[in-house]
């Protein structure tokens, strides 16, 4: 017992250490704060095991244990928190999608309070020669446990989540939080299974946890030495991990006792059944470490292409894999990520880094890394006046440059932005340019390989096509943003015309008015006109602004069960006719629809006074509804001038385009926004000198958006 409780304060007084290390250093990081309030719990948690165990009565064991359940209870939200902000630059993400377990985790010490006087019991066991004491768990402490199991199942999904995510240089600064926080987890999942299925106390569990805590402390503080633990920065996927190797191991081990301790109970017991069941979690944790060694799978695979003459990569599953996580890719940094993440996982390399050229103002951006950490202001890092000198040497040059030969003062620059992170070791530091057409829109970096192995003809071979590909994918995204600016710049010319076209007349208007306001503002006449001048052109700049005002929002419709006739006709009733025009209702009777009366009637006389406009003579315009299937149709066709092919192809529904001199460009791009809104479509025939005809169908039973 005395043993057991040293191990236990001392691995206490370690986690201690490491809280403290953790809140010394800024920003203190809810990641920071989270991992010092879980250590300083499972301290606390040692420090009342121990003195259960050293305790002289079996009252003070009883209180001593009350508080270490009343700890317990503490111990999931801290670190549910932070396993899911550690080393991640997307965690709050990951908060808000986690915030019902985490206010779950927050009424777990409600339960000791609760029960507190039920959470341990004294059993007599024994002869009255030989009487001794059980320490036997009620129902709070169970429950707790099994809680408990399940957090530390959901904290290790979580670091399985970060330790898939991270690669090169970044999983090699979380490994080892992640194997002593995993070996204390696991340790959890075992010890909490068997007080579950003994329901009592067993210090030797209790010497488990203990060895456990301090092992995991041992590797944290190996992560501080060479890292300082918190250094990293991963961007994990938000899909769900289908196939979680935590789930599977511990899944696994629950079954494999379950099952094991019903066949120890049909065969009459086993005073060794708790160390076997340790047995296998161990065997099953070995398992999952050797699956996620990078150097096994490195070694394997050589030994394979070696011995078995099969080739080295598989390049359509590399390509393959490329393109599927490349392809929905829209912005550069992102592209460059997964790039990074490619490369470092196909070639077993802990530093990869992609930089980015601005030729315009000669320098290099930072895309992505595995090793360097992502800096303030944007991401942006310069190599001075030796960029420009580098983009012209390397734009006639594919060849791979070895920064550890290369004695050039731009090599020097370039080294120093992709430092070694393993001095110490051999192995090349290349420089690859990413060239398409020829053009340099970047370098990648690659160095620090797994167990040191040199880079051959093959993987050189590999590592061009694959800066090939990146160089392609970035010149596309470049090329798809010059686009979207020029068209936004078309937008905005577009606009801009339509403004001063507009609001040139009311201006005009307005200033003849104030030119001969000093001499005629006596005259009644003058004053009356005045004041229609002025109200037409309020009037003209509010239907303007709120003509304008629908292309920056989705157009709001409530339905309700109307007539499309009636509601056609009440919009015809208030559109005045010129002359020559003829207007024809062809309103056939149609069930009930759906529909948002004032904003369909838009729709009509959007439509109408188009074809009114498109009318260069006398002419016919016919309106007429029909029923098809499930579906109300209303069609308005006219005789007029009609639209040319490519006016209907590419620009009849874009804001600001239009074939009238006197057309904003707007009716039809609004009238499309209603139509869709009503979960219906427009569609469009015209020929130029002989029409156009609009058909607007619209669905009887479907809801509207």
């Amino acid at each position: 017992m005395i043993a057991t409780a040293s191990i236990l304060l001392g691995g206490a007084a370690w986690a201690l250490i490491l809280a403290a290390i953790a809140l010394a250093k800024t920003p203190r990081t809810i990641a920071r704060w989270s991992f010092a309030v879980g250590m300083s719990a499972v301290a606390l948690e040692s420090v009342f095991v121990a003195f259960s165990l050293t305790a002289l009565t079996m009252d003070q064991v009883m209180r001593w244990q009350a508080f270490r359940y009343l700890t317990i209870s503490c111990l999931p939200l801290p670190w549910l928190l932070f396993a899911i902000c550690y080393g991640r630059g997307n965690h709050s993400f990951y908060l808000r999608k986690a915030r019902p377990f985490l206010l779950i985790a927050c009424l777990f010490p409600l339960i000791p309070i609760v029960g507190f006087a039920q959470i341990t019991s004294v059993e007599l066991t024994g002869d009255i020669l030989h009487m001794s004491s059980v320490l036997i768990l009620g129902w709070p402490a169970k429950m707790l446990h099994g809680l408990l199991i399940a957090s530390a199942v959901l904290i290790l999904m979580n670091f399985e989540r970060t330790y898939r995510a991270a690669v090169g240089v970044m999983l090699w600064r979380i490994k080892f939080v992640a194997l002593g926080l995993g070996l204390l987890f696991s340790v959890r999942i075992y010890t909490g299974s068997q007080a579950i299925l003994y329901s009592s106390f067993n210090p030797a569990l209790a010497s488990f946890n203990g060895g456990a805590l301090l092992l995991a402390c041992i590797l944290m503080t190996i992560a501080v030495l060479r890292s300082g633990m918190f250094n990293a920065d991963i961007y994990p996927s938000q899909t769900v991990i289908y196939r979680s190797l935590t789930v599977f191991i511990a899944g696994l081990y629950l079954v494999m006792v379950g099952v094991l301790a019903n066949f120890v109970t049909w065969v009459g017991g086993d005073p060794a059944f708790p160390l076997k069941a340790f047995m296998i979690l161990l065997s099953l944790v070995a398992l999952g470490c050797v699956l996620a060694s990078a150097r096994l799978r490195l070694i394997a695979r050589r030994f394979v292409s070696r011995h078995f003459e099969r080739p080295l990569y598989d390049y359509r599953q590399i390509w393959r894999t490329f393109t599927e996580r490349t392809a929905s890719m829209t912005d550069e940094v992102s592209l460059c990520r997964q790039s990074v993440n490619l490369v470092s996982e196909t070639l077993d390399v802990l530093s990869v880094t992609v930089w980015l050229t601005d030729e315009q103002q000669s320098r290099f951006v930072f895309g992505a890394s595995t090793s360097v950490q992502n800096v303030s202001g944007g991401g942006m890092l310069q190599t001075g006046a030796n960029a420009a000198r580098l983009i012209d040497m390397i734009r006639n040059r594919s060849e791979p440059l070895d920064l550890n030969v290369a004695r050039e003062d731009w090599a020097e620059e370039l080294r120093r932005l992709n430092p070694d992170q393993f001095p110490k070791q051999e192995g090349n530091r290349l420089c690859l340019p990413l060239l398409a057409k020829n053009q340099v829109v970047g370098l990648l970096n690659v160095g620090d390989r797994v167990s040191r192995v040199p880079f051959s003809i093959e993987d050189l071979e590999l590592l061009r096509c694959i800066a090939d590909q990146i160089a392609g994918s970035l010149l596309s995204l470049r090329l798809s943003r010059r686009l979207l600016e020029a068209k936004e710049l078309e937008a905005f010319q577009n606009m801009a015309a339509f403004f001063v076209h507009d609001l040139k007349n009311t201006a005009s208007s307005l200033s003849l008015m104030l030119q001969n306001l000093p001499t005629q503002f006596d005259n009644p006449d003058f004053r009356q006109d005045a004041l229609r001048a002025v109200s037409k052109g309020v009037g003209r700049l509010n239907d303007l602004i709120a003509r304008l005002g629908s292309l920056r929002q989705s157009a709001q419709v409530k339905p309700v069960r109307s007539d499309l006739c009636a509601v056609v006709a009440a919009a015809l009733d208030g559109i005045p006719m010129p002359s020559g025009v003829t207007l024809t209702r062809e309103l056939t009777p149609v069930p009930m629809a759906l529909i948002d009366p004032v904003q369909m009637q838009k729709v009509v006389a959007n439509l109408v006074i188009n074809a009114q406009e498109a009318m260069r003579g006398p002419g016919e315009i016919i309106v007429a509804t029909a029923r098809q299937d499930s579906t109300v149709i209303l069609s308005v066709r006219d005789d007029g001038s009609g639209m040319s092919p490519e006016f209907l192809h590419s620009s009849l529904f874009r804001p600001f385009q239009t074939t009238k001199k006197t057309g904003m460009g707007i009716g039809m791009f609004h009238c499309r926004m209603i139509v869709e809104a009503h979960a219906g479509r427009i569609e469009v025939e015209s020929e130029q000198g002989k029409g156009s005809s609009f058909r607007v169908i619209l669905p009887l039973n479907k809801e509207p958006a």
